[in-house]
């Protein structure tokens, strides 16, 4: 299982509200720590696929992935032209990690309808995936009729992970991406529910084996309890948003808190070795800042940790 670790998401580690050069340093301590991807969340400040570019061209190895990019908001044309210039710039070591975000997002904020979001995301990819690869797209969909291409020179397309966690958003990832990003999910579900669906629809659709990118709140602590109260009130709000309540309610969780990862050397190790059990491909370490310290000691355990 490959690690790696997020970035830009409110209270965690280079939060959204950092400079592009707070981001770039941060990519390269990650990298001289050995880890194997950065990922950085889009939320209303700078922009993720932008600073990520920025960052490949001030590291060498390292993957470097959006969790995640709203389709909403972009034409799956400006979507293509700017993930395949930061590919370019990142030397191919750019990921394209995309969503549909939620209700609370698309309509009021954007002002979009987000009536059938999993048709929405079909018409998308079906749009998206060929500009990727250099081709003319010719859609006729429900939501996009457009004829148009990209050229990128010298560059493949990136991979694209998709933020799915219903059966139907599965399914489509599985036929037309390369695998899915997730947020907030046991290894029970990360097992038997979001791996095992999108595996089947992988095979049946011909492709590779999916990448299953797991999204996850840790922590390194002596004080579990007290780290847990704090993530219950940093992340309340996911637990109220319903994708990701629809899966804390099949995990039989109560809230955010209870799929961190807490605890102490060997508590996490036991922790990891579950999520790496269920099939998961790569951690995608969401550090909270639960005591003082907490957020560099759990970057380093996680960094000795690595390719464990």
């Amino acid at each position: 299982m490959r690690i790696g670790i997020m970035s830009g998401a409110p209270g965690g580690a280079v939060p959204p509200e950092s400079t592009v050069d707070d981001f770039v340093a941060f990519a390269q301590r990650v990298e001289e720590l050995g880890f194997d991807s950065l990922w950085m969340a889009q939320i209303f400040g700078i922009d993720a696929i932008a600073t990520l570019g920025i960052a490949g061209r001030e590291t060498e190895r390292i993957e470097l992935g959006t969790a995640v990019v709203p389709t909403y908001p972009r034409h799956p044309v400006v979507m293509a032209q700017a993930a395949l210039t930061a590919n370019a710039v990142a030397g191919g070591r750019f990921a394209l990690g995309i969503g549909l975000s939620h209700k609370m997002v698309i309509e009021p904020m954007f002002g979009y309808s987000f009536d059938q979001p999993a048709r929405h995301m079909r018409d998308y990819l079906d749009a998206l995936n060929p500009l990727l690869s250099g081709e003319v797209a010719r859609p006729k969909s429900h939501h996009y009729k457009f004829n148009a291409q990209v050229s990128v020179p010298g560059i493949a397309a990136p991979s694209v992970l998709v933020a799915a966690l219903g059966e139907r958003m599965l399914k489509l990832t599985g036929e037309l991406a390369d695998g899915t990003i997730t947020w907030m999910c046991g290894p029970r579900t990360l097992e038997t529910h979001i791996g095992a669906t999108l595996r089947n629809a992988a095979s049946a659709a011909g492709r590779r084996e999916p990448r299953v990118v797991a999204g996850l709140p840790v922590v390194l602590t002596d004080r579990a309890r007290e780290a847990r109260e704090t993530i219950a009130k940093q992340l309340e709000v996911y637990g109220q948003l319903p994708s990701y309540r629809a899966m804390l309610d099949r995990e039989g969780y109560d809230g955010p808190a209870d799929c961190a990862l807490v605890g102490d050397e060997s508590a996490l190790r036991d922790q990891l070795a579950a999520i790496r059990s269920a099939g998961v491909t790569d951690l995608d370490a969401a550090l909270v800042p639960a005591d003082d310290g907490a957020i560099d000691r759990t970057l380093e355990f996680l960094a000795a940790e690595r390719g464990a």
